[in-house]
């Protein structure tokens, strides 16, 4: 015998009463001994035999009991279903003999409570296999279960059913939060079979059609709903008295059942201010609205009327209304045509009497089962959309002006250059007295004015060449607020306000004051009657444009100037053209259209921004905001005074420029000046000849050349002659050149040019070898 099999030994019956009585007794001898009351001890021993005789009889059968077989395990089957409904699938417990003991909320919705071995014929021999196997397949109501062996159970999984995908599906929309959605909407939904039995519903069908506490599933639809003599239905637990309604029929699924039930009350919730689909409507955030057979309107919620230009307390009548008079025969012809049909749907290109600028779609559907309502209309706002489209293609626009504006000054800028440089030339062989020494210095003057054009074009561009500095805006408009009260006159007073911690910017001093300057006269045009310009500068915190909420204007700190007139203002369609180039509202021969252009192009390639704000007969603000420059102030180089003598130099210099003009003028200057010149018209010429000369003291190149550009020269020049200093001459700015060259020893020189100015530059790019 094992030693599992061995039963504790038990003490005989007669033996156990005689120790459980002797116990007693010497217990009340002692009670008797400590408190000599004989009724005491007596009580007390009677008490003691009638509590210990049946716990001595309850061990002996608790031993026997234990020396039989084992019970069969406990089950806990609420841990077993919590532990099947952490799954998705359809899933199940039973024991040996294909009995029930848990199953997932899954398997419920599926099958309801019946056991998975109770409808198939299959069962008994699948219940063997999984004993023996450890697992077997079954088929059972249309899905297929795999069946494990877990010690003395089965686990049942069931793979989904193909019918059981969409209408599943919706029987769990319409019971959740879903349901519960479309319920605040007003709308009842029932989910009901082929029998018209209820699978589902929601809380709103449920209250309405059982009551608070009713449960749904299984009552039939006849039993729920009644019909009146007007052809109307009627919740039977509310009587006829209630609200009629309204339903639509949805299948579910390409079969005949289920289908879904959505019932719309015609009287409308207490409180809704319109029908249930009204409420429906307005919930949408796409611009809907209903018409009847006729083409009226019935309803237009707030995105439609928002879509439409409509203000809440407009009625209108019919769709036509909404829009220009020739499109107000297609519109309603679509109405009434979508409106008999069949439920089709259309769009059509209306310009709406709002919006008159841009046509929009509007699309026509028609409309069954919504009672008095044959036609929806959908009309979507496209306001932000179409402002949208309109900055992106001003921002379009004005690059591509930009862009041409740029080349045209770079060519411009090399006619100048030839004709600066001829008037240099001239002078040096002409003392002022000459007869033919103010006609030069005449040509001279006009070339500068067109070279100050032509800047303010590549300003515009923001092509040209900056000089920048860190700086405190309050010092720029002191150095200018003198000539800005000379230009201003004395018809319009200057107010300047400077607020404090401003934080130091970087940008180019002389451009920043032309910016002022520019805005400055802007202003003063405005004002022909007089008034007054006002210069406030500010800052701005990352906080502060948090809170603006601007769209263009990156999240960083800023130091602000706006600059603000009380003029007559800006018309609201003429506002975004005031930065195109050569645009202007002055009279013809009194503006030129580029100085606002030339503030624009100035504050981006400063890396800043600025925003006109206007209001007719009231004034004008620009505000320009630079980004505050944390980097510590530089010193800036400073130069010995330059005497005339040391402009003269030795050495040999390659001259490479394709415009013929220029290099005619550029090689005479630098012989002028000592230097001896070898000239090449591309890049090509000039690697031929750096590879036959055996010195070369400085290479003077164009930037842009046919064929071989100026950085693309350097570069082969380098390999060659390594020590070879670099000075680039071109229209175009240093900053976007030096972005594309990753030389050392590159100097620059921005056209038009002098030849006082070339012989210098040579001088510099020379000393810095």
């Amino acid at each position: 015998m094992s030693a599992a099999s061995v039963s504790p030994a038990r003490p005989p019956l007669g033996l156990a009463i005689v120790a459980v009585a002797s116990g007693a007794a010497a217990s009340a001898a002692l009670l008797f001994r400590a408190l000599p009351d004989a009724r005491v001890a007596a009580a007390f021993f009677a008490g003691m035999l009638a509590f210990g005789l049946p716990l001595a009889l309850a061990g002996r059968r608790g031993a026997r009991e234990a020396s039989a077989e084992p019970a069969e395990p406990f089950v806990d089957r609420a841990l077993l279903r919590a532990a099947l409904d952490g799954s998705a699938d359809a899933e199940a417990i039973t024991d040996g003999d294909g009995a029930l003991l848990a199953a997932n909320t899954a398997y419920e919705q599926w099958f309801g409570a019946a056991s998975p071995s109770a409808a198939s014929e299959d069962a008994a021999g699948a219940l063997r296999k999984a004993a023996r196997d450890g697992n077997a397949r079954l088929c059972f109501d249309g899905a297929e279960a795999e069946i494990s062996a877990v010690g003395r159970h089965l686990l049942w999984r069931f793979g989904r059913r193909a019918a059981d995908g969409l209408d599943a599906e919706v029987k769990r929309l319409i019971s959740g939060a879903a349901g519960d959605r479309l319920g605040q909407a007003g709308i009842m939904a029932a989910l009901a079979d082929g029998e018209g039995k209820l699978i589902a519903a929601n809380r709103a069908f449920l209250v309405r059609a059982l009551g608070e506490t009713a449960e749904g599933a299984g009552a039939a639809l006849v039993d729920l709903l009644g019909i009146a003599e007007d052809g109307r239905f009627h919740f039977l637990r509310e009587g006829k008295e209630s609200g009629a309604l309204r339903i639509v029929q949805v299948p579910v699924t390409d079969a005949e059942a289920p289908i879904l039930f959505l019932l719309l009350d015609e009287q409308g919730a207490p409180g809704a201010g319109g029908t249930s689909l009204n409420g429906l409507l307005d919930i949408l955030p796409l611009g809907l609205a209903l018409a009847d057979r006729d083409g009226r309107f019935v309803y237009l919620n707030a995105a439609f009327r928002r879509a439409a230009g409509l203000s809440q307390k407009a009625a209108p009548v019919w769709p036509s209304d909404l829009v220009v008079d020739e499109d107000k025969a297609p519109v309603a012809d679509s109405v009434r045509r979508f409106a008999r049909g069949p439920s089709m749907s259309g769009d059509i290109a209306v310009r709406l009497k709002a919006r008159r600028d841009e046509p929009v779609a509007l699309t026509v559907a028609g409309a069954r089962g919504l009672g008095e309502a044959a036609v929806l209309l959908s009309l979507k706002d496209n306001s932000e959309e179409d402002r949208l489209k309109r900055q992106i293609a001003q921002a379009t626009k004005m690059q591509a002006v930009g862009q041409l504006a740029g080349g045209v000054a770079h060519d411009f800028n090399n006619i100048l250059t030839a004709i600066l440089g001829y008037c240099d030339l001239m002078l040096m062989r002409h003392a002022p007295g000459d007869s033919d020494y103010d006609d030069i210095q005449q040509i001279r003057s006009n070339s500068n004015r067109a070279a100050s054009l032509t800047r303010q074009l590549l300003a515009f561009s923001r092509q040209q060449t900056l000089r920048p500095q860190v700086l405190q805006l309050p010092d720029v408009i002191a150095e200018v607020s003198t000539l800005l009260k000379r230009l201003l006159g004395e018809t319009v007073k200057l107010q300047v306000k400077h607020g404090r911690s401003l934080g130091a910017v970087r940008a180019d001093p002389g451009q920043l004051e032309q910016v002022i300057v520019n805005l400055a006269v802007n202003g003063r045009d405005a004002m022909p009657e007089g008034g007054t310009l006002t210069l406030h500068t500010y800052s701005v915190s990352a906080d502060d444009v948090r809170r603006m909420g601007s769209e263009i204007l990156p999240i960083a700190e800023y130091t602000a100037l706006r600059v603000t007139d009380t003029g007559t203002g800006i018309a609201p369609h003429l506002l975004p053209k005031i930065f195109e180039p050569f645009f202007t509202t002055k009279e013809v021969g009194k503006g030129t259209g580029l100085g606002l252009s030339t503030v624009y192009g100035i504050v981006k390639q400063s890396g800043g921004f600025i925003f006109a704000e206007s209001k007719e007969k009231e004034g004008t603000s620009f505000v320009i905001y630079l980004p505050v420059h944390r980097a510590e102030k530089l010193a800036a180089p400073r130069k010995g005074k330059e005497k005339p003598g040391e402009l003269w130099g030795t050495g040999t210099v390659l001259l490479v420029e394709d415009e013929a003009t220029v290099r005619a003028v550029a090689e005479r200057a630098l012989t002028r000046h000592g230097y001896t010149v070898l000239v090449a018209e591309n890049g090509e010429a000039a690697l031929e000849i750096l590879a036959r000369e055996p010195q070369i003291d400085l290479m003077v190149s164009d930037v842009v050349m046919p064929t071989m550009d100026g950085p693309t020269t350097a570069r082969a020049a380098r390999k060659s002659h390594p020590d070879l200093p670099i000075l680039f001459i071109s229209g175009y700015a240093e900053e976007q050149l030096r972005q594309s060259i990753d030389l050392d020893r590159v100097h620059f020189l921005a056209k038009p040019f002098s030849v006082q100015k070339l012989a210098e530059a040579a001088r510099d790019a020379l000393q810095a070898k």
